[in-house]
Order: C-alpha cells, then structure tokens, then sequence
C-alpha cells in the first residue's frame, strides 16, 4: 500500500466503509499487518540478490500494480500471518521512494471490524478520517478490489499508517491464492498470506522500530488506539503500541533522521546457533534461540547542499 497513490485517489472513495456500534469497545480490532521501508539503492539491492533470505524466509521479488495503474517493486519477505516489504529509493512513486520513508498497514480479522474503527477513531476527535479503496491489478488489466483503507489524515511527512480489512472479492477471486476462510467472516492475515513459511526460518515478525517526525507520529497514535493497541508513550518524545504479538516501537526524530531501524521476528523453531549475515547498510542476526533480529544501520543519505 502506497500513502501517495492512496490519497490521491481517496477523494473520489469517501464514505465507502459504512458506520458501527461500539459495543464491543475494548476488543482488538487491527492487528499487524505488513510494514515498508525505502533503503539505500546499495542495502536494496543486496537484499534484492541475497542467497541467504531466500533460505531464511519465504521470499519474494514482485511488481504489483494497484488503485490508478500505479505501480512498485518491493522485496518480501512473509510469514504466516504478518509480512515485510522493502524498497529501494525511486522503487514506488512520488515521495514515498524518498531514503527513509516509511508505511504500515494494521488489519482487521474480522469482516466489518474497520467500521468500528471508524467509528472509534471520530470518538477520539478525529472528525474526518479518510476512506480508500485499494485495487490490485494481476496483470491481465482486470483489477479486483483488494481492501478497504483508512488513513487519520492525507497530511504526512515520511510516514504513514493506514487500517486495513481485507475485501471479499479478493478472497473470491482465484488469482489471489488465498486460503478459505476459517469461520464466518473471517478476513484474517494468515487466510491471506501462504503457507510457504512453513518451509524457511522466519515465521512471523513480533517487532518493529521506526523512525518518524513527531507530526507523523502524532497522527498515527489515534489509528492504533482505535484499533485497541495499548499505546505507551516515552520521554523522548516516542512511543510503544503492544497489541496482538506485535511490538511497534516509534521514535521521534528529525526528517533527516527518518527510517526504517529494527525488525523482530519469530523463527518456526528454536535454533542452537548465532549466525550474522551483513546484507548492505545492515545486519541480520538469527539465534540463538526462536527469535531473529535485523538491524538497518545508517543509510547512504545524500550530502547537504
């Protein structure tokens, strides 16, 4: 999902998630879905050719076009129900191909759930949340609705979080590959993703550490709030949001400073082992134990003029 894509077009789609009841008001309603990162062309592109993630994790190269024809290449690496998306810079379009811009998509599990997200984000005071509707394109130039989106605001810096549900057109349309549903209503992360993790190391990401400006944090807490994330805030100015195996760390920089810093993931099983793999401008550290590390350092930001 691409915020500038996605709310350039969201104007023509306003109103498309209907309103709900808040009955329900202290369940979890979105849950981690998949985040980006746009990295250096050195970084992306040792990722791109590594030998080792495509051992590590069920990985893929992929092309997708979506809402408008708009289209990005991004580097995948996916688990059972959550997933990591990796760009080089100029691999989407507009600015979110800028070094250190970022993205993260929190999903709901159930069908309607993104309603009452809605309706929970306008309790919070956000007045007018912005509703999208995301297509996908598999290439035969017959898109197929993919998900409903809703963003807190079309005003952001480098990055920009976005609740997501699943559409059942997807679900029904054999292209996608996806799995039947578990019970009723069911639009979950792991009938959408395959199962080809089972076969590779990584089985799910449990973390993750972003750099954001403070206005792009600020719009992001009332999302994960409202999709019932306990939301900490910290004395730099950052914040932690827990919710659903998922630890999501944000700290609050300078836009010079923005970037992608630190995933977790969980492994399928315990490993006895340390290993280390440098891929570019950051390092993968795998074991011991059921649990894996990926540190991005630094990036080749350009020189100030």
């Amino acid at each position: 999902m691409i915020m500038v894509v996605a709310l350039a077009l969201a104007g023509a789609v306003q109103g498309g998630v209907s309103s709900a009841q808040t009955a329900d008001a202290g369940r979890q309603l979105l849950f981690y879905n998949h985040a980006y990162g746009v990295l250096d062309r050195e970084t992306a592109d040792a990722i791109e050719h590594s030998a080792y993630l495509r051992d590590f994790a069920n990985f893929q190269i992929r092309t997708t076009t979506g809402s408008g024809g708009q289209t990005w290449t991004g580097r995948y690496l996916m688990g059972r129900e959550t997933y990591l998306e990796l760009f080089g810079v100029g691999d989407v379009p507009g600015k979110d191909g800028t070094l250190g811009s970022t993205g993260m998509g929190v999903s709901t599990e159930r069908k309607g759930d993104l309603a009452t997200v809605l309706a929970r984000l306008r309790e919070q005071g956000v007045g007018d949340p912005i509703e999208f509707q995301q297509t996908r394109d598999f290439g035969d130039g017959v898109p197929v609705p993919w998900f409903d989106a809703v963003f807190t605001t079309d005003q952001y810096d480098l990055f920009g979080a976005w609740g997501m549900e699943y559409r059942p057109e997807y679900f029904a349309d054999p292209r996608g590959n996806t799995e039947p549903a578990a019970h009723p209503g069911d639009v979950g992360r792991e009938r959408y993703l395959p199962d080809a993790y089972r076969d590779h190391l990584m089985r799910d990401v449990t973390g993750i550490r972003l750099a954001v400006t403070a206005r792009d944090l600020a719009n992001t807490v009332p999302l994960l709030k409202a999709g019932g994330f306990a939301v900490r805030s910290l004395p730099d100015g950052g914040a932690v949001a827990k919710g659903g195996g998922t630890t999501l760390r944000f700290d609050a920089v300078p836009l010079d400073q923005v970037g992608l810093r630190q995933v977790e993931m969980s492994l399928n099983g315990p490993v006895s082992y340390r290993h280390e793999e440098r891929i570019g401008h950051s390092v993968l550290a795998v074991g011991p134990g059921p649990r894996a590390v990926w540190t991005f350092e630094e990036q080749d930001r350009p020189a100030p003029r």
